[in-house]
């Protein structure tokens, strides 16, 4: 049996803290509080948000095993996340509930399971990231900022345009 690795399951349970923490405060969202505008830039509904998060975990492990091998993280500025989180409102803007759920467990899910595999030696490494101005980030410090926090961040967004 392969020893686990305390580190990375630390950040793999916080992943799955998050996710389950957002899944359960947009599962008691009304109807028209869900279809709700975030008043973000480019005015997300709360449930594109959910969605949005879902979608972005993906992006974000493989951004991290790329700084776990040494590579950098290139052509990813605020200007292309603007972008990407556009065009995902514009395609994604009627998501249900469930399927952003759906969503959003399957890939936290998934996500927890690769941040698993890491090592020390991987979450130690570090190298540079555009979208933090290129300055050398450790692999973990890019989980912990990114996808560990994404869903903390939304959740505090949806909880701040509803007034709670």
């Amino acid at each position: 049996m392969t020893k686990k690795n305390a580190r990375a399951e630390a950040l793999a349970a916080r992943i799955e803290q998050g996710a389950a923490e957002l899944a359960a405060f947009a599962e008691g969202l009304s109807e028209s509080e869900w279809r709700k505008s975030c008043n973000d830039r480019d005015r997300r509904t709360l449930g594109v948000l959910v969605h949005h998060v879902g979608t972005m975990y993906p992006i974000e492990v493989e951004a991290a095993k790329a700084i776990a091998s040494g590579k950098s993280v290139d052509d990813v500025t605020w200007e292309v996340v603007a972008g990407i989180n556009a065009k995902h409102s514009a395609e994604h803007g009627g998501v249900t509930r469930a399927q952003a759920l759906e969503l959003l467990r399957a890939n936290s899910r998934a996500a927890a399971q690769a941040i698993r595999a890491f090592t020390d030696e991987q979450l130690d490494r570090a190298a540079p990231v555009s979208l933090n101005s290129d300055a050398p980030l450790t692999c973990q410090f890019f989980l912990e900022d990114h996808p560990v926090r994404h869903s903390y961040h939304h959740l505090a967004r949806i909880k701040a345009a509803l007034g709670r």
